[in-house]
């Protein structure tokens, strides 16, 4: 069978075509016409040998075979921009101070700085794992260049929303003995306030009449998953980054409230940062949306 090669400059107007929710607005950022976007397309099915796209009212949805085609897609230019960013990494140097949610410790912090470490090996890298509400003090007062916060409804001056991630109920294996007996008050383990996710949780309990408890409080995740995995009780947050030991309820597992999904937010330090800050912000967020949760 003769091989397929994906033309990147078509896989890169589809991706973003996808990503910005019109290929219309792909083509203006691309700075193509829409009629050589329309080309693009028509040669990208021609080489998929199957539609990519179909008629959703107005606008075009993914077919089966497109979802898998934007997935290898974001893979394939991920790839390519980073083989062209490891030709030109002598040519960046400096700092970069990064925030973090201690969620994305695993699901996002390795694979992100061993890509920038490859790309850039005279940038150095320095990474604060904090609250949500540390963490945007710290950018808006200049002690960070970059920080990934939930969004808490705070406005920062330079944010980019990357999408947002369903809450779910988090439980143990034993998942049963933390649910309130008879009349017994919901036991919860819950990060120290002031936390967005201890208020919204309990907020969701009072208006669904259900009693809860503050069973266990605790100053990190880490302590907050071993106390779940216990069962001393049920705890909220997304599914980013749990532990083995711990497993985040679907709505149809559970009784509880649903809770809707969190916004997250990429905030900047300055509106045009140094090249070196730019560059891992690229990489923070073509990595985010490669996650099964990104939405």
């Amino acid at each position: 069978m003769r091989r397929m090669n994906f033309d990147l400059d078509v896989l890169r107007t589809f991706a973003t075509g996808i990503e910005l929710g019109s290929f219309a607005k792909a083509a203006e950022r691309l700075g193509r016409s829409t009629s050589a976007v329309s080309a693009q397309l028509k040669k990208l099915e021609e080489q998929a040998g199957t539609p990519v796209l179909r008629k959703s009212g107005r606008g075009m949805a993914l077919t089966e075979a497109g979802e898998t085609m934007l997935a290898y897609a974001r893979r394939l230019l991920e790839l390519n921009d980073e083989a062209a960013a490891a030709l030109h990494g002598t040519e960046l140097e400096g700092w970069v101070r990064l925030g973090l949610q201690e969620d994305f410790g695993e699901s996002l912090l390795t694979e992100v700085l061993g890509r920038f470490a490859r790309a850039h090996p005279r940038v150095k890298v320095e990474v604060r794992i904090a609250r949500n509400l540390e963490l945007l003090e710290r950018v808006s007062s200049g002690r960070l260049d970059l920080a990934l916060a939930w969004d808490a409804g705070v406005a920062s001056p330079h944010a980019e929303r990357l999408g947002e991630v369903p809450l779910r109920w988090i439980a143990g294996d034993n998942a049963a003995s933390a649910w309130p007996q008879d009349s017994e008050p919901l036991p919860l383990v819950m990060l120290e306030a002031p936390c967005m996710m201890r208020s919204a949780a309990t907020a969701a309990l009072d208006r669904a009449h259900i009693p809860w408890r503050i069973a266990f409080t605790s100053a990190s995740l880490a302590g907050t998953w071993a106390a779940v995995a216990a069962g001393l009780g049920v705890s909220l947050r997304t599914p980013l980054g749990l532990p083995a030991s711990v497993r985040a309820l679907e709505p149809h597992d559970t009784s509880l409230p649903a809770l809707g999904s969190l916004g997250l937010c990429l905030h900047r330090a300055e509106a045009e940062p140094a090249a070196p800050v730019e560059r891992l912000a690229t990489i923070l967020t073509q990595q985010w949306r490669g996650l099964p949760l990104a939405a």
